[in-house]
This record gives structure tokens, sequence and C-alpha cells, in this order.
């Protein structure tokens, strides 16, 4: 019996329970797998949440730069190859690494092994496909956001301070924005950004992530007054155009 361990991913928290390939899909096709081809799965190694764009994936790092080798590990189970990665060049780079190791890269969905030498082609060919769709979804979800930006609506990325995001649009929360306003005002009255953290501390304002004020933080909301007037823009290269959100600072320029 071999020795293997199983490795999933899903891309975001709401794939987890959703789609064919969320986290119970892929162990139930792994283990199904296993059973069948008299491999013992002797660990589990799950990335959940986690983008594979971003490629901020822990779990596979610890397969591929931690200490498992071969012995005792003889291979890695996916469910599907673009659990690893869905760039081609990152794939192979991957499928490298743990070769090195005396590791084999197995795919549940995708069996090359039965092709002999046209195995290779058709992997390769199977991950530029998964390459290409995820460069299209890219381009159609940048294309969706920019379409939306310039009609000045909330296009996604970081939620900026006073305001949250309900039916996908920016809606002002009270007590943040009464701190901006008082940013905004204490700036213009000649504080420094030392009194200015002093005073919303003392004050017991918070910060997004409920934790007291720093100068960097107030630097970046001193340097957002355009949104604060009413206006929007996504993207460093794009032009500030006339938001759908209510302002909080009410001097619009």
């Amino acid at each position: 019996m071999r020795n293997v361990v199983a490795y999933c991913r899903v891309s975001t928290d709401a794939q987890a329970g959703e789609d064919r390939f969320g986290l119970d899909a892929q162990k139930k096709m792994i283990m199904e797998y296993c059973a069948k081809n008299d491999m013992q799965i002797s660990d589990w190694y799950i990335d959940e949440g986690e983008s594979g764009v971003k490629d901020n994936r822990p779990q596979l790092d610890r397969l591929l730069y931690g200490e498992i080798k071969n012995p005792p590990v003889e291979a890695v189970v996916v469910a599907k190859n673009d659990r690893v990665a869905r760039e081609i060049k990152l794939y192979f780079y991957y499928k490298q690494l743990l070769y090195a190791k005396g590791m084999e890269l197995i795919s549940v969905s995708e069996d090359f092994g039965e092709l002999g030498v046209f195995s290779g082609i058709l992997e390769a060919f199977v991950m530029f496909v998964a390459e290409q769709e995820r460069m299209n979804i890219t381009k159609r979800t940048s294309g969706g956001r920019a379409v939306k930006a310039a009609k000045g609506g909330y296009a996604g990325g970081r939620v900026p301070y006073g305001y949250t995001v309900k039916d996908k649009q920016l809606v002002i929360v009270p007590e943040e924005a009464e701190a901006v306003r008082k940013i905004f005002e204490m700036k213009r009255d000649g504080a420094t950004f030392k009194q200015i953290v002093d005073v919303l501390n003392a004050a017991g304002y918070r910060n997004k992530s409920g934790g007291e004020f720093t100068i960097s933080t107030v630097q970046f909301i001193l340097g957002n007054e355009r949104l604060y007037q009413g206006f929007y823009k996504y993207g460093k290269n794009s032009e500030w155009v006339k938001g759908q959100h209510e302002p909080i600072l009410n001097d619009r320029k």
C-alpha cells in the first residue's frame, strides 16, 4: 500500500460549501480514489478561503518547501490539478519541486498515466486551458468593475474608513464618519499628525480593525479626501468621477 498525503483548496470562503469542487467534494473524490488504488492517506493539507491568484497557500507551501519527503510520503493526491495552480508555469514548477523530493503529484480527475509518451502533452494542454480560464475570469471581473467604477459605483477592494458595504454600495458608518470629520477639521486647524492621533484615541475612536489610530492611518484618510467629498475612482490610473455614495465631507470641490 502506497503512503500518500492529500491536498485540497478552495479559492474563496463561498466555495467551501457551494460548488461541486468544494472541500467536501474534493475529500470524497480523493478518499474514493485512494481506496480503489491501494493508497493510504496519512495526512490532509487544506487551504480554505485562500486565493490561487494571490498565491497565498500556507498548506501547499508546507508540502513544497517543508520537511515532507519520500520516504515516507510517496505522492500528493489532489481532486484536480488546478487545485495546485492554474498558471501552467507555476504548476509544472510545483510538480518539479515535489519530484525533487521523490514525491509524485496525482490528480483524481486527470489520469495522465495511461497515455504513455503522450501523457505530458495532455497534461500541459489541460493546464494551459486552466490558465486561460483564469485569465478570462480576471478580464471579465476587471471589465465589470471598471464599468461600475466609471459610473461612480463601488467596484470592490479595500473599504475606506468611514464606510461599510451594503448591497454592493458604500454606506456611511456614523461613528467612523465622526472620526473622519474630526481628522480633517483638526488638520485644517494646524494640528500635527501625532496630536490628531492622540485626540482620536483619547476620545475612544478606533480603526477598522478595532485598534487604536496610528499616524499612518490618519495620513491614509487625509489622502482620500476626494472620496470623502463624494467622488470615486477605481485603481491608480483611473479618473475621479462623481460617486454614488453619500459624502462624509460636504464641501465638494
